[in-house]
């Protein structure tokens, strides 16, 4: 953060978002309210000293449960009843007028650092990789074991609820959980639950979150092959398997998606990627940015993916088929984060899942 504050001329830098905060701290900021876009937990760094501030209904829980092995972080405590309470003690313990202060896009401030903090966060550390690991892991087992479990008839809510309560059993989250099957899912690229019965096939999507962290995977069961369905899986599973290809450190977010619609167009489908997002690198959000082949004139798009990067790519075609997981750009390789270990999967060039059999 001080190197950005360097490169800028600022003379400090106010976090609010909660991916930006759990960036800093990880993850420190468990969340109150899920949906929030401003968190309860604010990060004043300035040159030579850092600080946090929440609520004097939270401050009690962190010095006791975070804090009290680290007793040189300063917390300041503000009335929660107080619009302004926040603002305020960021900008005196900033200790720099509130025009040189930078932010994470909170409108309070003057300038807005979001896209050089989101491209900061693209290289994860050891730590990261490790806890980014066990998420991937846990995420695919609370999709996997569920859908194990699957009966056919069985409504999308059972499903749904399985892998709630697998997510929460292991102290995540699930900010994205879809489950759907048979013609909702031939029809409906996001097949919401909606208490149908499925009884050919289901497709779950999750998208965990622990500790700020977020992995994203794609899941099918069904009654029995389907060569058609296996043909058209095969499709969307070859061009992220190109996608996946031209994610080599270095390579622009423009790169990767030249190839991923090259890859659309080879397969038979020009221009399909336009039906559905095809998602990006993950971390501290769902995706940490999401653009299209066509937006060349983004910022994004030159943007280069860092070894340590993980990626979530979702290409899909009509019909159903999808093919999402978690990818980390590890030194020399990319490895799959999100993998639950006993699947059933492809072995070329990369394991991509294929769907589960029930009873076999």
């Amino acid at each position: 953060m001080r190197g950005i504050l360097d490169s800028t001329g600022l003379g400090a830098v106010v976090l609010t978002t909660p991916g930006a905060v759990s960036w800093a701290t990880r993850g420190l900021n468990l969340p109150i309210d899920r949906a929030a876009g401003v968190d309860t937990i604010w990060v004043v760094i300035n040159a030579d000293s850092a600080c946090l501030i929440t609520t004097e209904v939270e401050a009690p829980r962190l010095r006791e449960e975070y804090l009290a092995a680290h007793p040189s972080i300063d917390l300041v405590a503000v009335p929660w009843w107080d619009s302004a309470a926040f603002v305020a003690a960021a900008t005196e313990r900033s200790g720099v007028a509130v025009g040189e202060i930078a932010t994470d896009g909170h409108p309070d401030f003057w300038h807005d650092m979001t896209r050089s903090l989101v491209a900061a966060r693209l290289r994860l550390d050891d730590h990261e990789i490790a806890s980014l690991r066990t998420l991937g892991h846990d995420a695919a087992c609370a999709v996997e074991d569920a859908l194990r479990t699957w009966t056919p008839g069985e409504s999308d809510y059972e499903v749904a609820a399985r892998i709630a309560a697998n997510t929460e059993r292991l102290g995540a989250q699930a900010p994205v959980l879809l489950v759907g099957g048979d013609d909702r899912l031939a029809e409906f690229r996001h097949p919401v639950a909606v208490g149908a019965s499925m009884t050919n096939r289901v497709m779950v999507v999750l998208v965990a979150s622990r500790g700020g962290q977020h992995v994203a995977l794609t899941r099918y069961a069904q009654v029995a092959p389907d060569p058609d369905f296996a043909a058209q899986l095969e499709a969307a599973q070859s061009i992220h398997q190109a996608t996946l290809a031209a994610c080599t450190p270095g390579a622009t977010t423009g790169e990767v998606l030249t190839a991923m619609a090259d890859a659309y167009a080879q397969q038979g489908h020009p221009g399909a990627w336009s039906e559905h997002y095809q998602g990006g690198p993950i971390g501290y959000a769902q995706r940490e940015f999401e653009i299209a082949p066509s937006q060349t004139d983004s910022p994004w798009w030159q943007t280069q993916l860092p070894q340590g990067c993980a990626v979530a790519w979702n290409p899909s075609l009509r019909g159903g088929a999808k093919d999402e997981d978690t990818y980390l750009m590890a030194q020399g390789h990319l490895e799959l984060i999100t993998n639950g270990g006993d699947w059933p999967v492809t072995d070329q060039p990369l394991p991509r899942p294929l769907p589960l059999v029930v009873g076999q």
